[in-house]
């Protein structure tokens, strides 16, 4: 009878070692020469360093749970589709359960599928990507992923992080003298020396990280930190800037364990106060980045991994419909002879409005591995929202990775419509009123069960 117990209580308990897994990819996802950049603003010359995208699928919940972040700068629409439906195909999953994540990277790709088509068709020269490239990159994506869950191994424990980062994000909101705010912020502050003396404001300093430990031996590390990715850009050098160049040192350190870094929401916070542009400021950041890193690593605390739940909320955003951004608008700018950049934000523009219209939803999936959850925003959200989902959970350890669903562009507050926020005059796809619906999702996926 006591044999009988024994087995029973083995069987029940959450802490048997083979009960959930990781297995770890990553593959090249680097464009060709000539293919453009941030949607097609310039062409790729020359490349300065690879693009990648790594990821961990995560099994012994319901279905596997997979998270990939990539190299580039967004991935929208049919393509954010096309990417989640080709690893859950490959991996025995839902398309929901896939959460890619683009780092934001300017020297790199945009990827929007229609967008590309609606240039084709009517023959113009504004180019976002190269559709046979994009399908190649994602099947390098899954063949990767495909061979790394024959060799998955089993996982134990969760490790939990976090430190402060010195001297990267900013606000691109800043108080001029006179009282005025102003939004002109950038990725670089050159000889604005108002925009470099202006205090941070709204940020979140904390680099957060969740690593997967097999007993001892850590396997794989999920680091997240709210900034845009950028030092210098516009060159046509293809790069994943400083923080390729951090996860890489990272690599270094823990040849066993994959480092995965992303970006958190962080669609108005920018290195414009600390960077001025000048390139010799790229490995100075990277440096910073690394640290944070390598400090969230020292004060990780590790603790029995007992659950890897999924939760989704779908969400329905307004197209925007400012003088500019109607669907008569956008037709109007695609016309031969146009300027091309406008030709490719015309027809971004229209891919996401036609998705918003076929009604299909935005997913805002989160992971929930109990003592923290991770959390995929929608776009270039705002990191006001990542700070809301920290306060919804104040007793978790909440990591929030932006940049997925990239169609939306900027999600702002209401606060940034009434202030006229200068960044929203052409990368924002949606109507004010976001904010409510977002905050709604939000607190719907986190939501304990």
């Amino acid at each position: 009878m006591f044999r009988w117990i024994t087995f029973a209580l083995i069987l029940c308990s959450p802490l048997r070692a083979a009960e959930f897994s990781i297995a770890t990819f990553s593959a090249d996802v680097t464009v060709p020469i000539g293919h453009g950049m941030m949607g097609g603003l310039w062409k790729s010359k020359t490349v300065v360093d690879p693009l990648f995208a790594k990821g961990v699928v995560l099994t012994g919940g319901e279905k596997p749970v997979v998270f990939v972040s990539v190299d580039w700068c967004e991935i929208r629409n049919e393509a954010f589709d096309r990417w989640r439906e080709a690893l859950a195909e490959a991996l025995s999953t839902t398309r929901e359960r896939v959460l890619v994540s683009a780092i934001h990277q300017h020297e790199a790709p945009v990827a929007d599928l229609e967008a590309q088509r609606i240039l084709e068709r009517l023959k113009l020269e504004g180019s976002v990507c190269d559709m046979k490239f994009h399908e190649q990159a994602v099947q390098r994506v899954v063949h990767a992923a495909k061979k790394a869950v024959k060799n998955k191994r089993p996982i134990t424990h969760i490790g939990m992080g976090q430190a402060k980062v010195e001297k990267i994000a900013s606000n691109r909101r800043y108080v001029l003298p006179d009282g005025k705010i102003s939004f002109g912020r950038g990725s670089a502050s050159g000889r604005n020396v108002l925009a470099a003396n202006a205090p941070e404001g709204i940020i979140d300093p904390w680099l957060k990280t969740i690593s997967f430990w097999n007993g001892e031996k850590p396997i794989a590390a999920l680091s997240g930190y709210a900034t845009h990715p950028m030092s210098y850009y516009r060159t046509g050098e293809v790069s994943a800037d400083f923080p390729g160049m951090a996860r890489a040192k990272r690599q270094k350190d823990t040849p066993g364990c994959l480092q995965i870094y992303f970006s958190g929401a962080s669609g108005n916070v920018t290195a414009g106060k600390y960077n001025t542009g000048v390139r010799a400021n790229r490995l100075l950041l990277a440096d910073r980045l690394y640290e944070g890193m390598q400090s969230a690593w020292e004060n990780t605390k590790r603790q029995p991994l007992q659950q890897i739940n999924f939760r989704n909320a779908e969400m329905r955003l307004k197209p925007r419909n400012h003088s500019g951004f109607t669907e008569k608008d956008f037709k109007a700018k695609l016309v031969t002879g146009g300027n091309h950049w406008h030709q490719c934000l015309a027809a971004m523009g229209l891919s996401w409005r036609q998705r918003c219209e076929r009604g299909q939803p935005v997913d805002v999936p989160v992971i929930d591995l109990g003592p923290a959850q991770l959390l995929l925003l929608p776009g270039e959200s705002y990191v006001e929202y990542q700070l809301a989902a920290q306060k919804m959970r104040p007793d978790s350890f909440v990591l929030v990775a932006g940049y997925g669903e990239g169609g939306a562009g900027y999600i702002p507050t209401e606060k940034h419509w009434e202030e006229k926020d200068g960044n929203l005059g052409d990368w924002c796809w949606v109507h004010p009123g976001a904010e409510k619906v977002m905050l709604k999702a939000i607190r719907k996926g986190l939501a304990p069960r």
